[in-house]
């Protein structure tokens, strides 16, 4: 059991926002899957289209999942800017990704210089590195060292 219990910060917000991008008619991810919005995929069909409220009403509930995984899964104190990093993380790839990831286990070994290094290794779609899912990690690597994130203006 977890002993954080935080909230998603305006900051770890911003940084889904920037990297997810704001698209309000449905597409066709990298992985062909249909997402809206803020990387909503739950019920997404081609020709769909929301609003701006629509989307940021779906980010908030989707990202829901993100913060109870990390609260829960996370066995050290952390800083507000490690678990936004970490709820970004998890919200981009998955709470399984997460819960079985080799970051996951540095983290609650204490071994935060190993946990940062690996924010890089989640940096490919299909086998192939992606230069946004790398701009990516690397902003959430600065996020959980408490740097300033880089700016970036390519979604993944």
């Amino acid at each position: 059991m977890g002993v954080n219990n935080f909230t998603y910060s305006n900051n770890g917000l911003a940084l889904t926002e920037l990297f997810e991008g704001d698209v309000l008619t449905a597409y066709q991810d990298q992985r062909g899957v249909w997402t809206i919005g803020y990387g909503h995929t739950a019920g997404v069909y081609p020709g769909q289209t929301i609003t701006q409220d629509q989307a940021v009403a779906f980010l908030i509930s989707d990202v829901a999942a993100a913060v109870a995984c990390v609260n829960n899964a996370v066995t050290v104190p952390l800083t507000q800017s490690q678990f936004d990093a970490l709820v970004d993380f998890t919200f981009n790839l998955g709470t399984g990704s997460f819960l079985g990831s080799t970051l996951l286990k540095d983290i609650n070994a204490g071994d935060f210089p190993d946990a940062v290094a690996q924010f890089d290794l989640w940096d490919h779609c299909g086998g192939v590195v992606n230069a946004g899912l790398l701009r990516r990690r690397q902003a959430e690597a600065a996020e959980f060292s408490g740097q300033p994130t880089p700016n970036s203006t390519t979604s993944s």
